[in-house]
C-alpha cells in the first residue's frame, strides 16, 4: 500500500486512515477513502504529493458537491482543500483566488472591489478548484470565460503555470491538452469594472431565486445531469412524472427535478441506482441519453 510517510517532518497537515467521505460530499453518503490529507497550505500540499507513489490513486475535494463515492469506498489518497486552500487578493490585472475557496466567497469579493460580471458564481454549490476543474456555471456564465491563468500542482509536488490554451475547455468540461496529472492551485480571473451596490443586488436577487427553485435545505449535489442541446434535463425527467420517485432513501426531489436528495439514510447505492433509473426513463421516453455532471468514484454500488 502506497502511503505517505506519517512522521515526516516536512508535512504539517492533517493525515486519517478509512475517512467516512459521507463527511465530505454534500449528498452526506458514501464509503471511506483509505487515506485522507487536508494541507496546511501550500507549501505542505507539494510536500505530501513528493512523497506518494506515483501510482497511487488521488482526487482533489473541495466541498465534494458535484462527487459521489460509491459504498465500497476508495481505495487511494483524497486531499481535502477545503478551508485551507484559501485566500483572494486583487491583483491589478485581475482576482487571484485559491482552489479551496468557495466560488460564492469569489463573487462577493469581486463585487465589493469594483468588478461586475461574477454574480453568478454565487450559485455554484463548490470551491473554485471544483469550478476550474469542470468549468462549473449558471446563470449564463462560464467559469474558463473569466480565467485569465492557473496555477497546477503536479504529482511530484511541483507548481506549474498555466494558460487557458493549455486546456481543452467546453460545456462542464475541462482537460489537459499535455501535460498530464495536474490540479488546480489557484485561479487568476478577469471581470468587467462595476459598482459594488449594483452587484451585490444581483448576487442577493440571484441567491433568493436560488433558494426558492432548489431543495437546498436536503443534502444534494445540484444539479445531476448536464442539459441536453436546446433542451433542460429537469423538464425531461418531470415529464417522465418522476417528481419524487425514491430509491431507498434517495429521492427525486419534488422541488426541481434534476436534484436529487437525501433526506436521511441514503446510501451511494440508492443515489447511483436512482441516477441510473432517471436516465433510463428518459431515455425510453425521449431518446435523449442524459449525461451526468456528477461524478462517481470507487468501489460498488
Amino acid at each position: 500500500m502506497s502511503e505517505a510517510r506519517d512522521s515526516s517532518p516536512d508535512l504539517r497537515g492533517t493525515l486519517r486512515r478509512d475517512e467516512p467521505m459521507s463527511r465530505h460530499v454534500s449528498w452526506r453518503a458514501g464509503g471511506r477513502a483509505r487515506t485522507f490529507y487536508q494541507p496546511a497550505d501550500v507549501a505542505d500540499l507539494c510536500a505530501f504529493l513528493a512523497l506518494l507513489d506515483p501510482s497511487e490513486p488521488l482526487l482533489f475535494v473541495g466541498l465534494g458537491s458535484n462527487l459521489l463515492v460509491r459504498d465500497g469506498g476508495f481505495d487511494g489518497t483524497v486531499v481535502f482543500t477545503h478551508h485551507v486552500l484559501v485566500g483572494i487578493v486583487a491583483e491589478d490585472h485581475g482576482f487571484r483566488a485559491l482552489a479551496g475557496v468557495p466560488s460564492p466567497y469569489l463573487a462577493r469579493f469581486v463585487a465589493r472591489h469594483g468588478g461586475a460580471g461574477s454574480e453568478w458564481l454565487a450559485g455554484v454549490p463548490g470551491t473554485i478548484g471544483g469550478a476550474l476543474a469542470m468549468n462549473a456555471g449558471c446563470h449564463g456564465g462560464e467559469t474558463w470565460n473569466h480565467v485569465v491563468s492557473v496555477q497546477t500542482v503536479d504529482r511530484r509536488g511541483v507548481l506549474h503555470e498555466r494558460l487557458p490554451a493549455d486546456f481543452e475547455v467546453g460545456y462542464r468540461h475541462v482537460a489537459s491538452r499535455a501535460h498530464g496529472d495536474e490540479w488546480f492551485v489557484s485561479g487568476l480571473f478577469r471581470f468587467e469594472e462595476g459598482e459594488a451596490d449594483v452587484a451585490m443586488a444581483r448576487i442577493r436577487e440571484l441567491l433568493s431565486r436560488r433558494v426558492a427553485t432548489q431543495p437546498l435545505g436536503q443534502p444534494n449535489a445540484g444539479s445531476v445531469f448536464r442539459n441536453p442541446p436546446g433542451d433542460h434535463a429537469a423538464r425531461l425527467i418531470e415529464a417522465c412524472g418522476l417528481k419524487g420517485r425514491t430509491i431507498g432513501g434517495a429521492v427525486v426531489s419534488t422541488k426541481h427535478a434534476n436534484f436529487i436528495v437525501n433526506p436521511g439514510g441514503a446510501t451511494a447505492g440508492d443515489i447511483e441506482a436512482l441516477i441510473d433509473l432517471v436516465r433510463a426513463e428518459v431515455s425510453a421516453k425521449f431518446g435523449i441519453d442524459l449525461e451526468r455532471e456528477v461524478r462517481f468514484l470507487g468501489d460498488g454500488k
